[in-house]
């Protein structure tokens, strides 16, 4: 197997991924906390380097299903993005992210700052879809997270039916 070339199924834990940023003075909002949209680019560009390991190639953003902000980041604090796949299908993925805080001016345990939930698919030299390896969970949180994205794979497929059955019949 060469080394762009993906193996028929892989676990989460083959590419798991953390990446740590501090913030910075110039990444806040008027309220002098870190923007939401400086998180959620780092969520985007961690979740995307995981689903290009798992796929073993360029992967795109299809949606992001849910970012949930838990507690504001403030500047100087060291920032934890940790991704894995939770699930896949033929050639989407979708890749969780839990994002927690270390504060700069304190010792403690690390602070919880949000979750989120992206969905990726891997695409071919012309940008067409291309299949990925199947996830094999190895732990029961690994297992968790499957059964949990399945869910959310259903509820984004039952909603897109729901706008588009609404567009044909606009009662």
């Amino acid at each position: 197997m060469s080394a762009t070339e993906a193996p028929s199924e892989r676990p989460p834990s083959a590419t798991r991924l953390s990446l740590s940023h501090i913030t910075a003075q110039n990444e806040t909002n008027l309220l002098g906390t870190v923007h939401g949209g400086v998180v959620m680019t780092l969520v985007d560009s961690v979740a995307g380097v995981v689903a290009a390991r798992h796929s073993a190639g360029a992967a795109v953003t299809a949606s992001m299903d849910e970012m949930v902000f838990v507690v504001p980041v403030r500047v100087g604090d060291v920032v934890h993005f940790t991704a894995q796949v939770n699930w896949t299908g033929r050639s989407s993925m979708e890749i969780g992210v839990r994002i927690t805080a270390d504060r700069w001016d304190a010792v403690g345990p690390q602070i919880h700052v949000a979750t989120a939930y992206l969905v990726f698919v891997a695409v071919d030299s012309d940008g067409k879809p291309r299949p990925v390896p199947r996830i094999v969970p190895e732990t029961d949180e690994d297992r968790r997270r499957m059964r949990e994205a399945e869910i959310r794979r259903s509820h984004r497929l039952a909603r897109r039916e729901a706008i588009k059955a609404s567009r044909e019949d606009p009662k």
